[in-house]
């Protein structure tokens, strides 16, 4: 296997230090639109470093990203950008034949009328739109396979395979009790995706219903998360899970919540009430030079970059999914969840929690299909295939998972 890349920010510099212990790829080409990111990435590597080569990419120009894989003969796309960059990066792998593996899906657009009852465009619904002609080339998309969308998604496959014989309702519920010295306001991932998912209406699917949208933050509930972490007030947010698992999972219900609290909520409303969310460029004066910028970009740029946190973090991350339904005619509920420690990934890679708990699944996954025990073609979500030889594989990296009966 040798694969691209895209990406070498916080999430894609954790996938190069947790790829170079695994013998599983001949070649990582890192590539990201600062050559100098994508270089450190690579350096920081050492000896370990002889199967990685870093280039320089514009991830929105489809044809120097496809001229990019066949350059080095890449048989993987995977995209470590932020969510603006799916489609063209997708289009890209397509094109060259390339497998293409992505953490998050091509971007929603709420309803013009009544975005806080009706679905406009969803997440990943410009994927889905051209699967047919994936699977009819025989390529494979595996789309939203990080921790959450990804690990969550194998969890959901794990419980209807195994512990359920019916399935009320899927909750992914993500909650955290890390802190970071020295911020008072400090978001452990990419604000620019972190705004996206919070701020768009949230989305629940119910059997019978289909997909539909909530006001966001709605329907609070306190959910206590395992491993010391204890409980966290958790709100309903936009997230992938919602849009794939009913897809694969047979479930009545299913939700995503995740634990921000108070004081990041009302944050999150300021910015959206002075307009700071906006994605569309304005003109502001620059030097006597007038400069068009986009005021999201601006509030990621006033932020400490989230990869660059992690020796000022304490605590812990946890990412699971809570699932409720029976098994033999009685009654089940089960939270399967995966935990990680700042200090261990700290002290074992070198990289905070939150973005080693993401890069990691993605890796397992190209493990998976270098190996063969995951296979397919078409756009596929982490459910459409076997979760067992993913949650072994995950546990063999040093990061078990867990379950508790509720």
């Amino acid at each position: 296997m040798r694969v691209l890349l895209v990406g070498a920010g916080g999430v894609g510099t954790a996938i190069t230090r947790i790829a170079a212990r695994r013998p599983f790829f001949d070649l990582m080409v890192v590539a990201d639109y600062d050559p100098a990111r994508a270089e450190a990435a690579v350096a920081a590597l050492g000896e370990a470093g002889t199967r990685f080569r870093a280039e320089r990419v514009d991830a929105n120009d489809e044809g120097a990203v496809a001229a990019l894989l066949a350059a080095h003969g890449c048989d993987v796309l995977l995209n470590a950008t932020d969510p603006r960059f799916v489609m063209p990066l997708f289009r890209a792998a397509g094109a060259a034949g390339a497998t293409y593996v992505d953490m998050a899906m091509s971007l929603s657009r709420p309803h013009p009328d009544r975005p806080y009852e009706v679905c406009g465009t969803k997440l990943g619904d410009e994927q889905f739109a051209v699967a047919g002609e994936w699977a009819d080339a025989g390529r494979l998309a595996l789309v939203g396979m990080g921790v959450e969308p990804g690990l969550s998604d194998v969890f959901a496959r794990y419980a209807s395979d195994e512990l359920f014989d019916s399935i009320e309702e899927i909750g992914v519920r993500d909650g955290a009790n890390l802190t970071v010295d020295g911020y008072d306001f400090a978001p452990s991932f990419n604000i620019w995706t972190t705004i996206e998912e919070c701020l768009n209406p949230p989305v629940v699917y119910e059997k019978g219903r289909g997909w539909f949208t909530t006001e966001p933050f709605s329907e609070p509930e306190v959910f206590d998360f395992p491993e010391g972490i204890g409980p966290v007030e958790c709100v309903n947010v936009e997230h992938e899970e919602v849009l794939l698992m009913p897809r694969w999972v047979e479930a009545e219900r299913v939700t995503f919540k995740y634990g921000l609290g108070n004081e990041f909520i009302e944050t999150l409303k300021t910015l959206h009430r002075l307009g700071l969310d906006a994605t569309d460029p304005v003109t502001v004066p620059a030097g006597g030079a007038p400069a068009e910028v986009s005021p999201r970009d601006v509030v990621a740029a006033s932020l400490p970059d989230p990869a660059t946190l992690g020796d000022r973090m304490r605590g812990k991350t946890c990412a699971g999914t809570w699932v409720r339904g029976t098994r033999d005619g009685a009654p089940r509920e089960v939270y399967l969840y995966h935990v990680v420690d700042n200090e261990w990934s700290m002290k074992e890679y070198g990289c905070q929690a939150v973005v080693w708990q993401t890069a990691v699944n993605p890796v397992v996954a190209l493990e998976l299909l270098a190996g063969g025990a995951w296979s397919g073609a078409g756009v596929l979500g982490p459910e459409a295939f076997p979760a067992g030889p993913f949650l072994d594989l995950l546990t063999a990296y040093g990061s078990p998972w867990g379950l508790r009966e509720q």
